[in-house]
């Protein structure tokens, strides 16, 4: 009876042993490793106490290093100035506003000629040029206000901009750095996208907050929206990590894709900040960027 007695408790002692440090350490680096494979989480791999053994561990060491190394970032210049030069200047947007010009020239309105030429190569100028560095936020906003210019031209009162940042905070705001080309192409959607399919007026609003740690900048409009099953689909497109090479022969309308800039923002600063996608047909689109407070210098 001792003897049972003794060896069940040892049975017991055996199962919870097993239990805690075999089963559930599997459990949660299966579970782990199965998001991964669907590239929905890296750093949870990363956060992991408990490992099956000395060699995964080693591995995910190995694995955390090359991430956070230089190829990562090299990768993500990489990908920007490509994005950049192949996808931004897209030919919808330019041969509209070479037709604008020449209308423009055909009426003899020179003056707006020339301010609509101006606008165009500031535009230029800024999407081309060094575009892996961070920017301020205020010269983000400049070149979304060139860039509305330009569309004014085309659309005329059609398209409204409007940009809402707290006023005693502006000045301290508008110094915070974000990747350059983070919102310009956010805007163009919202106008091909979704204003320009309305038959009356539209308008696109920029809002600026900043929290503690965070930026969160929200891009609204009042267009077509997105019906609910593309609505999840760019959603979970933004939800995961892709670590494919761009395909130099595809070349997407309406600017640098959101899903590019949303993987170049995870990229840059980490999985928890990025791009969410809010939509109603017929009632608009919110685009929401989180990126971290990063002081400018």
């Amino acid at each position: 009876m001792i003897v049972v007695g003794i060896s069940y408790i040892i049975f017991i002692i055996i199962s919870y042993i097993s239990y805690k440090y075999v089963y559930v350490p599997y459990k949660e680096n299966s579970k782990v490793l199965k998001l991964f494979a669907k590239g929905y989480t890296i750093q949870g791999i990363f956060d992991q106490n408990t490992f099956l053994s000395p060699e995964i561990e080693e591995l995910t060491k190995k694995f955390k290093e090359v991430i956070q190394g230089k190829e990562l970032i090299t990768a993500s210049k990489k990908q920007a100035e490509y994005l950049a030069l192949q996808n931004q200047i897209n030919p919808h947007f330019l041969y509209n506003t070479l037709e604008g010009i020449r209308g423009e020239t055909l009426n003899a309105g020179l003056d707006s000629v020339a301010q609509m030429t101006e606008a165009l190569e500031t535009f230029f100028r800024y999407t081309i040029s060094n575009v892996e560095n961070l920017v301020s936020l205020e010269d983000e906003l400049c070149n979304i206000e060139n860039y509305y210019i330009i569309q004014q031209y085309r659309f005329g009162e059609r398209v409204n901009l409007k940009i809402d940042i707290n006023r005693e905070d502006e000045e301290k705001i508008l110094k915070y750095k974000i990747p350059k080309l983070t919102l310009q192409p956010i805007v163009e959607n919202a106008i091909y996208h979704g204003i320009e399919k309305k038959i009356t007026n539209g308008n696109i609003i920029i809002k600026i907050e900043a929290t503690k740690n965070r930026m969160i900048i929200t891009i609204s409009d009042d267009g077509s929206g997105i019906e609910e099953d593309l609505l999840k689909k760019l959603n979970k497109k933004l939800n995961i990590i892709s670590f494919d090479n761009i395909n130099i022969n595809n070349r997407k309308k309406g600017g640098i894709a959101l899903v590019n800039v949303n993987r170049r923002i995870k990229l840059l600063f980490g999985e928890e900040y990025g791009i969410l996608i809010y939509s109603r047909v017929n009632a608009g689109t919110d685009v929401e960027i989180t990126l971290p407070l990063i002081e400018g210098f």
